[in-house]
């Protein structure tokens, strides 16, 4: 398979005219040189926190707090999704994983409520599809075991500690939400060593100093935090203290969309835009241990391809800067997720 157009290249993101090789699922070579094409080409995304199975609810409990919205376990979600049966369930979850796949997002982290059961039910949404759910299993030691790692609720919410300990063992991702409501819970979050945090809106010098001593990345989900009403994330604070990727959080208040997101981050801070596709591209691409994420030889071929000559990307003076605040999934031609010939 070649792509040709402009080639968003390498950890810079450099607009390179050329095109890109691929050769049995990975990137064999980038070329500069003139292209027949005006279309864009980049990693495709990584979604770096969601909770799919909230796809049987979207839209509800309009005006609820984020404690009678998401508080486990008897918040609404939690309420819904003991009463939804596994068909709809999964049907809603693939749903969401294909509006996800057709915008280009290669892989999702995904927190799965459930145990062992909900593991199982994502698993089942996802075949066929050839986006990736990372499976953070919850509620239970065996969830971990079914899936790639465990993903916990909060410090408020329980110790952990016996989870981290399985899931370091196990060498599988543990993730946990951390200084969302406030900053309470923070210290004890980082107690547990993380391999990464979530949220992080309300954080305290000490947090951050913690946070850049012990190198531990931080998923920002600023469209969530915005419509919960928890506040707003420092993104420029978060990015000086390390790496930060983006994650659209829960599907019942928010499009999976990627191109939402990044839009959304890249107009309440001020990040380079390059800064800001990183977040939804490689950053969460290297939490979730995924060789992709980037545009050179080696990665796996995991791309997306805009029209740059859209009635919406036409004209762009600065390509990176258009994908990042401009872009939508009307201006996707091509995806390419899957190995190639």
């Amino acid at each position: 398979m070649i792509l040709e157009g402009t080639v968003l290249r390498g950890p810079a993101f450099d607009p390179v005219e050329g095109r890109v090789v691929v050769e049995d699922g990975e990137i064999a070579a980038v070329e500069e040189g003139s292209a027949r094409s005006e279309d864009i080409i980049l990693p495709a995304f990584v979604n770096a926190h969601t909770h799919i199975g909230d796809s049987i609810a979207k839209e509800a409990g309009g005006g609820l707090s984020l404690d009678e919205l998401v508080a486990p376990p008897d918040g609404l979600k939690h309420q819904l999704l003991r009463e939804t049966d596994r068909e709809e369930m999964v049907e809603a979850m693939r749903r969401s994983l294909r509006f996800m796949q057709d915008g280009g997002t290669a892989a999702c982290i995904e927190f799965r409520e459930g145990g062992v059961e909900g593991v199982a039910a994502i698993h089942d949404a996802a075949h066929g599809l050839d986006i990736d759910p990372v499976v953070l299993g919850r509620e239970e030691l065996a969830a971990m075991e079914a899936g790639d790692g465990f993903g916990a609720s909060g410090a408020r919410d329980g110790e952990f500690g016996r989870e981290r300990t399985a899931t370091r063992e196990a060498d599988k991702l543990f993730g946990i939400h951390a200084g969302e409501r406030d900053s309470h819970d923070v210290n004890a979050a980082l107690d547990l060593d993380p391999d990464f945090l979530v949220h992080m809106v309300h954080t305290d010098q000490l947090h951050l100093e913690r946070v850049a001593d012990d190198d531990v990345p931080i998923v920002a989900c600023p469209r969530s935090n915005l419509v919960t009403g928890v506040g707003m994330p420092d993104l420029d604070e978060l990015a000086a203290t390390t790496t930060v990727a983006l994650g659209t959080d829960n599907v019942m208040l928010n499009s999976p969309s990627m191109f939402r997101e990044m839009e959304f981050a890249a107009k309440l801070s001020d990040l380079p835009a390059r800064e800001v596709l990183a977040m939804a591209t490689h950053n969460g691409a290297a939490i979730a241990g995924l060789n992709c994420g980037l545009v050179e030889p080696g990665r796996d071929a995991r791309l997306l391809v805009l029209d740059g000559d859209s009635d919406n990307l036409a004209g762009a003076r600065d390509p990176v800067r258009a994908v990042v605040r401009r872009a939508g999934t009307s201006d996707v031609a091509e995806v390419v997720l899957g190995a190639a010939d």
